[in-house]
């Protein structure tokens, strides 16, 4: 088994998270997404997609979606669990994960892909076709992801976790994604006092390190 990874990326950062909340340990491969290691026909034959993170099974079964990779070893390891241990939990654990994906992860990544020097005409991730950057694209991304910082102000005013009373794969995505806001300029201390202590908590947890 192996992973391919780069440390800086905040999808592959959900993973090596999630695995040292589990305590596993897979042998990684760092392949940098800026200099355009993972679009080299090396790393395509690992992976035509030309994403990260990457996991490769000892059989050579591929999996290339960093939520896809967690479920895998949840399914492997179960416990402790962050996926949810009965039907409603699962539910409102996937809820808020898309929430965080599609109104977070999605705007942040838009934000920085069309507006990054290093990703000209590579504002879309992976091996397609070259994707010219439109700047209005970055300017919305900020916008929405303004809004979602108020949304999670106001989520964990409510709540001391995301998805409830404790740690699961959804404050996972979120730290990674408050993370990633700075790198646009979002930074949770601006305004958000609660998201900002939140942050702090998490960044606490030896795992959020990895």
């Amino acid at each position: 088994m192996k992973l391919y990874d780069m440390a800086l990326a905040p999808n592959p950062r959900r993973v090596r998270i999630f695995l040292a909340e589990k305590g596993i340990e897979v042998p990684r491969v760092e392949v940098d997404i800026q200099k355009g290691e993972n679009l080299a026909p090396a790393y395509l034959a690992v992976n035509p997609r030309g994403v990260v993170p990457t996991l490769v099974l000892d059989d050579g079964t591929i999996l290339d979606e960093s939520i896809a990779i967690c479920r895998y070893f949840e399914a492997l390891q179960p416990e402790p669990n962050l996926f949810g241990r009965d039907a409603l939990e699962i539910a409102r654990i996937e809820a808020w994960q898309r929430r965080i994906e599609f109104e977070g992860l999605f705007n942040i990544a838009a934000a920085f892909r069309n507006s990054r020097p290093a990703f000209a005409n590579r504002a879309a991730p992976g091996a397609g076709p070259p994707t010219p950057q439109i700047p209005e694209l970055a300017e919305r991304g900020l916008l929405l992801a303004r809004g979602f910082l108020d949304m999670l102000e106001a989520r964990l005013a409510a709540s001391p976790f995301v998805a409830g009373e404790r740690y699961t794969v959804a404050d996972i995505s979120a730290i990674v994604c408050l993370d990633f806001a700075r790198w646009v300029g979002l930074k949770a201390e601006d305004g958000h006092p609660t998201l900002a202590a939140w942050q702090q908590a998490m960044k606490a947890r030896p795992s959020t390190a990895a």
